[in-house]
């Protein structure tokens, strides 16, 4: 079975797609058939995963040797496509992650969606959605992964405005899908360049030919096909400044967050950069570009993330903020981290996505922290599921996050990045801050009376314990005394950070003086009232932090100063000189018309009437002009 499900890694991404042609077009007048249909393929998908993740994990020979079956799709001179399976360790943890997460999420969702119109359609987006993850994943090209991107963004566009007759869903998004659209121009441009340059996209290939790309191209230009190739990602994982879609995805239902989120659509940038890390790691000033982004992105949503009152806006700010570590990982050379980060990230933050579903759910969708209160009482398999999330990702041993957050800090400080260390920090001590001014706010304190919580059925609780579990043990394979992970998931050699005592204590300090300080603010202060003092005190920079920079209003500005100013003055130009010499040259035509048709009349009585008074004119001109001629000669004669 498990060599069977290793030489059949394709039916991971395809059962999934097939239940969506099964859904759209035999089960959706029947909802229940549809999630049936959904859930067991994907469940088939899973195994299959499992299977092939062990069977890898479980080989060295795939340590250093992936997986590779390809068919020829389309060739031509100069141009050959082929279409196929790449596994490998990190391929490998994908599917399987994926495949998990998107399970308990459609698990989740027969629950949350239940008596919703679109019940079936949305399964089927569900489906379509994990198929194109996976298959980006298992991608052995940049042209076969360009396409399941594509589709994935598709997805996130359809499952964002699924609920179409809300304005605000609309236009998220249509915000969702034009921001990745310019990026992803990028991204293209970027695979256009090193298909000219090096005459194949196919990654074993690629992989042989970028150490030596002094015999194919400059620095320069393999600077260039690196920051294009990282343009994508920028907008894909919501990095700074193309961050602005993912927080107004909330509008989605809230499953499809925790999918977005957790698994495809934003951990997809994340992917690509580590599968591209051999053409990265030739560039340091790329790298260090993906360094500087992540950090900077890291801290600047963990500042917003402080000020948010919705829950899952304030889980949002969260995830680019964590994809900002990500890229940081990337960007100083440790794949390891990064991904190790992507793994344990994808269980605690799809926890807490569908844990606060849950909350919604029971509170007919009210999203303001501020107005609940002691729902751990009544909802307490969501509220200590929520706790375990709010450990893991702030970073408190032995939880998920606290391996994988300290692997990144300790990559960054051994790199010598000092600066990007000391930022991703303080983006700890904010993580834990905000996250947990979240949890006491809403799961502790006073009950609302207006309130009727209650706990949500089997269907979406089970999800939240599985996902619990994982992000209480999920980071235990990267242990320093278990270095399972550095061991398969690396780039260039095999190797293991030694953990270094003191980033591990301050990590952890930080992460306690972060939860001490919500405890403080909005749990010991019973009315909240150093919180608000302090929020009055710093008025401008709340209010900055709460308008987000204001960088969405920036973004509204120079729509409609730049963009459409300059479409006013192309229109005049096009109004009044490009029409006016296309119109001008029409007027004179039928100017020259309107006089010429007098001549051109078709009468043939006009016409022997021209000829007629022509011959007279010509007779008379010569007549004349004979007789000057005469009386000329005759004069000098004389």
């Amino acid at each position: 079975m498990i060599e069977f499900a290793m030489h059949h890694a394709w039916l991971v991404p395809l059962l999934p797609a097939v239940a969506f042609v099964i859904i759209v077009f035999l089960t959706r007048p029947w909802p229940r058939l549809s999630s049936a249909v959904s859930i067991a393929f994907m469940l088939a998908s899973f195994v299959t995963a499992a299977l092939a993740a062990y069977g890898v994990f479980t080989d060295p020979h795939f340590k250093h040797h992936p997986l590779i079956y390809t068919v020829r799709w389309f060739g031509m001179q100069g141009l050959n496509i082929d279409v196929g399976i790449y596994l490998d360790p990190s391929s490998a943890m994908m599917i399987f992650m994926v495949s998990l997460v998107a399970l308990l999420v459609q698990i989740y969702s027969t629950g949350y969606m239940k008596g919703d119109p679109g019940y079936s359609v949305f399964f089927s987006y569900l489906s379509l959605f994990a198929a194109s993850m996976l298959g980006m994943v298992l991608s052995s090209n940049l042209l076969q992964m360009f396409v399941f991107w594509e589709l994935v963004g598709l997805c996130s566009y359809l499952l964002i405005g699924f609920y179409s007759f809300k304005i605000s869903a609309r236009e998220a998004a249509k915000k969702a899908f034009i921001t990745t659209r310019v990026a992803d121009f990028g991204l293209l441009l970027g695979i256009l360049a090193v298909q000219i340059i090096f005459g194949t996209l196919n990654f074993d290939e690629l992989t042989q030919m970028a150490p030596n790309f002094e015999n194919y191209t400059t620095a320069g230009m393999m600077t260039l096909i690196a920051v294009l190739l990282f343009i994508g990602p920028v907008g894909k994982s919501g990095q700074f400044p193309l961050h602005v879609w993912l927080p107004d995805a909330m509008e989605g239902p809230t499953p499809v967050s925790a999918l977005i989120h957790a698994a495809t659509m934003v951990v997809a940038g994340v992917y690509l950069v580590g599968r591209n890390m051999f053409l990265f790691a030739e560039v340091e000033s790329a790298l260090y570009l993906v360094a500087v982004t992540g950090a900077f992105t890291a801290f600047f949503a963990a500042t917003i993330a402080v000020t948010q009152r919705e829950i899952k806006r304030i889980l949002a700010y969260s995830t680019v903020s964590q994809l900002g570590y990500m890229m940081l990982a990337l960007g100083v050379g440790s794949l390891t981290a990064s991904f190790f980060h992507l793994w344990t990230h994808a269980f605690f933050k799809a926890l807490m996505f569908l844990a606060a579903g849950s909350v919604l759910h029971a509170l007919h969708h009210k999203a303001d922290v501020w107005e609940m209160g002691g729902l751990i009482k009544k909802m307490p398999i969501t509220g200590w599921t929520f706790v375990i999330g709010g450990l893991a990702i702030a970073g408190i041993p032995p939880f998920a996050g606290f391996w994988s957050k300290d692997e990144i800090l300790l990559a960054a400080y051994q790199s010598g990045h000092y600066f990007l260390f000391l930022l991703a920090s303080i983006t700890a001590f904010l993580t834990a801050f905000y996250m947990w001014r979240m949890i006491f706010l809403a799961f502790f304190g006073e009950e609302k009376p207006e309130n009727h919580p209650h706990e949500s059925p089997a269907n979406m609780t089970v999800p939240l314990v599985v996902l619990a579990v994982l992000a209480a043990v999920g980071g235990l394979i990267g242990t320093p005394s278990t270095p399972l992970w550095q061991q398969w998931i690396y780039y260039g050699h095999p190797h293991h950070i030694e953990p270094n005592v003191i980033i591990m204590l301050s990590s952890i300090a930080l992460a306690a003086a972060g939860i001490g300080l919500a405890y403080l603010l909005y749990v010991r202060d019973k009315e909240k009232t150093n919180a608000k003092d302090l929020a009055r005190r710093f008025q401008p920079v709340y209010k900055l932090l709460y308008n987000k920079y204001y960088i969405d209003e920036m973004y509204q500005w120079f729509t409609r100063v730049v963009v459409d100013g300059s479409a006013r003055i192309t229109y005049l130009f096009d109004i009044y000189v490009v029409d006016g010499i296309v119109n001008g040259s029409a007027a004179i035509t039928k100017g020259l018309g309107s006089v010429m048709r007098y001549f051109q009349t078709g009468k043939v009585q006009t016409y022997a009437l021209v000829f007629y008074m022509a011959v007279l004119v010509i007779t008379v001109v010569l007549a004349f002009t004979d007789a000057s001629s005469s009386v000329l000669v005759m004069g000098g004669a004389e």
